[in-house]
């Protein structure tokens, strides 16, 4: 199996591939997720775009996320003045009526899936507006990644799902994604949609064998895969060999040491939820030590990222 090897610049970010001719756009390395963060969600939010976070991950998934106070974080944030909306990227996702708590949801279950899909972009471009006047999501709001949170019940509610979306494309929403996929469902969704995917958001564990073959399939395809759930469902990874030397040998944490395992694997980001404004600063000072490191000491990186790769089938 090929391997990709690690470039510079792909500690840092990677490039989507350019969608209907509009520029290519910029995805960093780690995207702050924001599942289950409930209240706190305004602050946290802040807190890592502050400390240097520049993506954020949420969803219209009010049984999950509070998208709403996403937007709230980011809209302050904006307000300081620190950043500005063109050097962020932000996604959210479209969850289908069976990942909806039937209580709330941002769309009326009785509709279409294409009149489901409409509202749940309406509510996500206010809520993500980066002005806090209604208005601005019309004038200036747009949504750097729609993620479809997972296929629906049949591949055409799917393709149904999917041919709305690219109607937002590339002005409203400027790439697409898929998350909670199995390798046969993106193939046949990437043959038949005209906008191809941008990202497969998927948990990386050992019930998926780690997605070797999808990951394959990614990266032949110029799909940048996103892990998450990478530490919760990891932690024989976390006390592994690879990752615990490599912590030692770059002098950062196991955690930040399996993320930068997983990055190194190539054409991935990873999904960091911490809460603790000090990780944070630590997982993205890790990316820079790991860019020096693998610099300095090319032979360890590439023999403990072999060692990681066999660890994980692949």
């Amino acid at each position: 199996m090929a391997r990709t090897a690690i470039s510079k610049m792909s500690w840092e970010s990677h490039v989507l591939r350019p969608v209907q001719n509009a520029p290519p756009s910029i995805i960093p390395s780690l995207i702050y997720g924001t599942a289950w963060k409930k209240t706190q969600t305004t602050d946290l939010v802040y807190q890592a775009l502050s400390t240097g976070f520049r993506a954020v991950d949420t969803a219209a998934q009010p049984k999950h996320y509070r998208e709403d106070l996403v937007g709230e974080g980011i809209r302050k944030a904006l307000t300081d003045g620190a950043i500005q909306r063109k050097d962020l990227h932000i996604q959210t996702k479209f969850t289908s009526v069976r990942g909806q708590d039937p209580k709330d949801m941002p769309f009326d279950p009785k509709t279409s899936v294409t009149e489901q899909v409409h509202a749940s972009i309406r509510s996500s471009l206010h809520n993500l507006r980066p002005a806090d006047a209604a208005e601005s999501a019309n004038e200036e709001g747009y949504i750097d990644m729609l993620i479809l949170h997972s296929p629906l019940p049949t591949m055409a509610q799917t393709l149904e799902a999917w041919q709305t979306f690219e109607t937002y494309v590339p002005h409203r929403i400027r790439n697409l994604g898929i998350s909670n996929t199995d390798l046969s469902t993106l193939k046949e969704l990437f043959a038949q949609v005209q906008v191809k995917p941008s990202v497969v958001q998927n948990r990386f564990y050992a019930d998926t064998q780690y997605d070797v073959a999808l990951r394959t399939f990614c990266r032949e395809q110029h799909i940048i895969y996103q892990s998450f759930w990478t530490l919760t469902a990891n932690p024989d990874l976390v006390r592994s060999n690879a990752v615990q030397s490599l912590a030692r040998q770059a002098e950062i944490s196991p955690a930040a040491a399996l993320y930068c395992l997983v990055l190194g694997l190539g054409y991935t980001t990873v999904l960091d939820g911490t809460t603790s404004r000090a990780r944070m600063e630590e997982d993205l000072t890790a990316l820079k030590k790991m860019e020096r490191f693998s610099g300095e000491q090319p032979d360890f990186w590439q023999g403990i990222l072999a060692e990681f790769r066999r660890s994980i089938g692949e």
